[in-house]
């Protein structure tokens, strides 16, 4: 990759320095709720399931300095600059990429396995009008059955009561539902919303493999205010690395 076409940017207030394409797939925000989101332990080991560029494993391992983290990507100049951003982080020795189709079987690496946690954001959008550059078309495009693939690689890999954390689009919660609950139970789904009173367009949703307790729908994230600022729950999150649970704890702009 082009060293000209590359951008660092701060993450979690500079806690991540993430090195990116300037053009193609770029990460927002929904990598750094979807690391928030994850519930872990200290020793856990936690796979970054189409870990793109290290987003989502750079903020996990930043915020939980007991976890190792690690990821699998297809495209391998994108793993390349993870592992480099993993290195300029400081967090080089806790977070580790491979190059591989995750979807495939024995595309994770055996000896990962078992694992403690999984993270993953899955492309959002059906085959269809796919983007001209192709980095983001792979990070944004699926195949019709490609999410219940993934959530399969998860149920695989993952250790019985081992918690997979997803973020998807609101729009395509059914699907995501659907995909999860032959495998996993104690299914919890978080709604994200632009504004206060706004549509949700994201939800983040965690299940355990094996459990059977029914889904719970937790009280919801708002990111922003009407002047377009970050909500105080939504800046914990995005600047201070606080999980997901504490920062709705004590929420006080959400509903």
């Amino acid at each position: 990759m082009d060293e000209i076409g590359i951008s660092e940017d701060g993450l979690l207030d500079g806690r991540v320095r993430l090195l990116q394409p300037l053009v193609g797939y770029r990460a927002a925000i929904d990598p750094v709720l979807l690391a928030a989101a994850a519930r872990v332990s200290p020793g856990d080991r936690v796979l970054d399931l189409g870990c793109g560029t290290g987003a989502a494993a750079l903020c996990l391992a930043a915020r939980c300095p007991e976890v190792q983290v690690l990821g699998i990507e297809r495209q391998a100049d994108y793993a390349e600059l993870a592992r480099r951003s993993a290195a300029l982080s400081g967090l080089g020795a806790r977070v580790t990429v491979a190059v591989g189709d995750a979807l495939a079987r024995g595309g994770v690496p055996p000896e990962w396995r078992p694992l403690d946690a999984v993270i993953a954001n899955p492309p959002f959008f059906l085959e269809g009008n796919r983007a001209a550059d192709p980095g983001r078309a792979a990070a944004h495009h699926q195949e019709p059955d490609a999410l219940g693939l993934w959530v399969a690689v998860a149920a695989r890999v993952l250790k019985p009561r081992g918690g997979l954390t997803l973020v998807h689009q609101a729009e395509r919660l059914d699907d995501v539902l659907a995909a999860m609950t032959p495998s996993f139970g104690a299914i919890e789904v978080i709604p994200l919303w632009p504004k206060p009173g706004r549509t949700a367009k994201r939800v983040l949703v965690r299940g355990e493999k094996g459990r059977k307790t029914r889904l719970a729908l937790l009280p919801g994230l708002i990111l922003h205010r009407e002047d377009g600022g970050f909500t105080a729950a939504a800046r914990r999150l995005l600047f201070d690395a606080v999980g997901l649970d504490a920062a709705l704890a004590t929420e006080e702009d959400g509903c």
